[in-house]
């Protein structure tokens, strides 16, 4: 069936306009005034609302498993929560296990992400760089359209690698049309950090972020970039939260040399004084890198209007607050004795494009066109999805969402989608709302009903990352 939204006023990154959007067979076929079509086609009136491109969030974790924890969503009740927060291409990532080819891993994330509502790609997280790894590497960009590969430099013993291994996984992505992906953290520094406040019987939730100072994610962006430099390879800092590396960013693509970032809502609209709450509640913001103070905050907002910063993703890895009622192996009461067992994670997915909305364009002025560069356009470019998504234009997909720019309304977990019990923006009231959503032209969501189902997304095949 044929899907026709009238009297929109739509927004890309770079137009403007009021026009009509047909969608046929998925994508959008004609853009234009008063279009006519035949009587099965499905109508919905865009009136006073605005039609953006459906969101882009390319960092996410779902039915992660670590030896200690997993993830509380599955891709069925993550990718939900994403489209009633007008998010309609996740790029999730995928974990393999230690020892097993990134090909294993990749087949096991296959039949998990079975369950998506929304498209969904996969980055691929890797644990080392050994020969057979870097093989790996290539025969997953040729055939099964994984562009871009993660490395850790935080999480010594569990996720990290060191730099010799960074750098021969960049070279591989760099002369194949990959993008490397950076968890900018000196991880052996942390560690030490924290066994001195083990030590010392400083177990409190706050001393999460207290082990985790601005200085060190600043160190180790700075670090990666000249790697990447040296490897001739774009590079992509993922969850940027301080100052320090913005500062790296900023100097290193004034230099021309092709390092991109991402910053989270979390890291906009929160601060440290969120450590601050009574007893265990600190826990909920217990997320890696953790929040800073304002001063890195103010830093953020420049980086996002002056394109230092050219995305906003989420890292929704969520966690229960509370062990029921889904067990222990969810919840971050694993570290009700100690901060460094409290999984490290948050949800986000459902409140990006509002949340963003509201603070960006309501609040600092933003224009909508760079609103929905940030939020959709620019990651669909960067991760090798453009223009089939992140934005409208005939022959993309039709993934759509309407937009109500004045709806004024209070966040709370309650009426969320997530499976997980809280989330960090409760009580806060935002201007901006989603109101229907479309995925290849099919209403999924329709105001607080939803129309879609588990297992209609599709796998994405990505093309180069890294080249905007």
């Amino acid at each position: 069936m044929a899907t026709l939204i009238r009297n929109g006023r739509i927004v890309t990154a770079v137009d403007d306009y009021a026009a009509d959007i047909l969608v046929d067979d998925g994508c959008i076929r004609t853009i234009g005034r008063e279009l006519a079509v035949g009587g099965d086609a499905e109508v919905h009136d865009a009136s006073g609302l605005l039609v953006l491109p459906g969101g882009v969030d390319v960092h996410t974790h779902l039915d992660l498993i670590t030896p200690c924890a997993r993830s509380v969503d599955t891709f069925g009740s993550g990718t939900k929560a994403a489209a009633f927060g007008g998010t309609t291409t996740l790029v999730d990532f995928c974990t393999p296990v230690a020892g097993e080819s990134p090909l294993k891993g990749l087949e096991d994330w296959h039949r998990l992400s079975e369950s998506a509502c929304v498209d969904v790609g996969a980055h691929m997280i890797l644990l080392d760089a050994n020969p057979g790894t870097l093989e790996d590497m290539k025969t997953l960009i040729r055939s099964e359209g994984v562009s871009s590969f993660k490395l850790f430099l935080a999480y010594p013993g569990a996720l990290m690698v060191d730099d010799g291994a960074l750098f021969k996984a960049m070279r591989v992505a760099g002369a194949n049309g990959a993008m490397t992906c950076v968890h900018a953290e000196n991880g052996p520094v942390i560690q030490a950090l924290v066994q001195e406040a083990l030590d010392q019987g400083l177990t409190a939730p706050k001393y999460h972020a207290l082990t985790r100072p601005a200085i060190l994610e600043g160190e180790a962006t700075q670090r990666a970039i000249r790697l990447a430099e040296l490897a001739a390879t774009p590079l992509y800092i993922v969850h940027l939260s301080a100052a320090q590396a913005l500062s790296a960013v900023t100097e290193a693509r004034d230099r021309g040399i092709p390092v991109h970032a991402e910053t989270c809502p979390q890291y906009l609209f929160l601060t440290e004084e969120e450590y601050a709450r009574p007893g265990f509640e600190p826990a909920k913001y217990v997320m890696t890198p953790p929040l800073r103070d304002a001063s890195h905050q103010r830093e953020l907002w420049r980086g996002l209007q002056t394109d230092d910063l050219q995305v906003v993703s989420t890292d929704h890895c969520p966690f229960c607050f509370n062990e029921q009622p889904y067990g222990m192996q969810f919840s971050k009461q694993q570290g009700i004795d100690s901060f460094s067992r409290i999984p490290n994670g948050a949800p986000g997915v459902e409140t990006r494009l509002p949340l963003v909305f509201d603070g960006a364009v309501v609040k600092h002025g933003m224009s909508l066109n760079r609103f929905v560069e940030i939020t959709a356009t620019a990651p669909a470019k960067l991760f090798g999805l453009f223009p089939k998504k992140g934005t409208i234009a005939v022959g993309s997909d039709g993934d759509l969402v309407l937009f109500d720019p004045g709806e004024r309304w209070t966040v709370r977990a309650a009426d969320h989608h997530s499976r997980t019990d809280y989330t960090l923006f409760e009580g806060r009231v935002v201007t901006g709302r989603v109101k229907k959503v479309f995925v290849r032209g099919q209403c999924i969501v329709d105001g607080t009903n939803w129309l879609g189902r588990e297992g209609m997304g599709q796998y994405l095949r990505r093309g180069e990352s890294g080249r905007p």
